[in-house]
């Protein structure tokens, strides 16, 4: 793939997550000025009794629907992010580690660890679905504490990826000097 090409796919999918995430975040703290919780603190939920008092104040349909369609958007988010994340580390790898070696090897697989957060975040809402919805157990809970904290400690790698993305399209964009 040409260099021009990564950059645009990665300012729209990037774009995309960002309005991915206004829209949760929209709904999230709608959701807890109604109730008290929002999706986002079940995240810090390690036993059965916290995911009941958040179902508990979920039990009207409109808020119940709230919750579950977060939930469900969220996974349309998390393909936008790992994408996202996944370019920015190929284009700080092209900005700044131009020849073979290990550093460019290690951009490759940095570029994979946002992936790894989404199939965590992924194995976190699949958990927190059945929370909610099964009989809770203290174990469903902290397995999906885990899982968040996986995600948590990826989606950090993924912004300093994106960080570094944005320092590498300054860099590919400067006018490079000419000796004269």
């Amino acid at each position: 793939m040409r260099l021009s090409t990564l950059i645009r796919l990665w300012i729209w999918v990037t774009l995309m997550a960002v309005a991915a995430l206004v829209v949760l975040s929209v709904l999230d703290s709608r959701l807890k000025a109604a109730t008290g919780f929002g999706t986002v603190d079940l995240q810090g939920m390690s036993d059965a009794m916290g995911y009941k008092r958040a179902l508990a104040a979920w039990i009207a349909r409109e808020h119940a629907i709230t919750a579950g369609f977060s939930l469900g958007f969220d996974y349309l988010f998390m393909p936008l992010y790992a994408i996202s994340f996944y370019f920015s580390a190929m284009i700080a790898r092209e900005a700044f580690t131009p020849k073979k070696g290990i550093w460019r090897r290690t951009m490759d697989y940095l570029g994979f660890v946002p992936f790894l957060g989404a199939f965590a975040d992924a194995a976190e809402n699949a958990l927190e679905y059945s929370a909610l919805t099964g009989s809770t157990t203290d174990g469903t809970a902290q397995a999906a504490f885990l899982a968040s904290n996986i995600k948590w400690t990826c989606a950090s790698v993924g912004v300093a990826l994106l960080l570094a993305g944005v320092a590498g399209v300054i860099k590919l964009w400067w006018p490079k000097k000419e000796d004269a």
